[in-house]
């Protein structure tokens, strides 16, 4: 049922304005819960969306899966720029620390963070589940390097410049792609989020108590 509204504005149910969104009531019902899309309650208790709502929040959806373009081809050319970079300085002490099993785990390790880079950029969330799991590899990586026999600042030296091939690609993304302003900053707030994470996390292995 449509009821009507002032002006040329209507009424939606939950399942017809699902439909014109093309997703899963369920899933709409959430949003609508958390406050992501304005939502009207009938004395019934039933989930009413003003038509304008819905077209304004399909576009904006339409803008996010445009920024998430921007983010693969961020993640595509931090790629790119990482392994330009290791070529550069693979004599650098703290770079040939690594023999070649530890460099193998380290570029699985990087593979795995660029991923969840991905998966953060694109959470509507504040993705602390994905940052739970950078903690993780920043752990893993704190212990490949402590047993490589480095130390915390040759190893934070290894992840600062990891960092900065991260964010100089995304610096550059305004000058050979169309992106908003504020999706560039979003998407150097969330990568230094989410690295700040695995820094912290790098830094309490070598804080805790090692055998001697």
């Amino acid at each position: 049922m449509v009821e009507q509204l002032s002006g040329h504005d209507r009424w939606l149910s939950l399942s017809e304005a699902a439909e014109q969104l093309s997703i899963h009531p369920t899933t709409l019902r959430r949003w609508a819960d958390n406050g992501d899309i304005p939502v009207m309650l009938t004395p019934g208790g039933h989930r009413r969306f003003a038509a304008s709502d819905v077209t304004h929040f399909a576009s904006e959806r339409r803008r996010l899966r445009q920024a998430s373009d921007v983010e693969q081809i961020w993640a595509e050319r931090a790629v790119i720029q990482t392994r330009r970079e290791m070529v550069v300085h693979q004599d650098d002490p703290w770079l040939s620390g690594f023999d070649r099993e530890a460099r193998a785990r380290s570029r699985l390790m990087g593979q795995q963070l660029i991923g969840l880079m991905l998966q953060y950029l694109s959470a509507e969330d504040d993705g602390q589940s994905i940052l739970q799991e950078a903690r993780k590899i920043g752990r893993q990586y704190g212990r490949n390097a402590l047993e490589a026999g480095m130390s915390l600042t040759e190893s934070v030296q290894v992840s600062i410049f990891f960092r900065d091939a991260l964010v100089e690609s995304a610096l550059q993304l305004p000058e050979n792609v169309r992106i908003r302003p504020e999706t560039n900053l979003r998407l150097l707030r969330r990568i230094n989020t989410l690295l700040n994470s695995v820094h912290l996390a790098i830094a309490e292995v070598y804080d805790a108590p090692h055998p001697a």
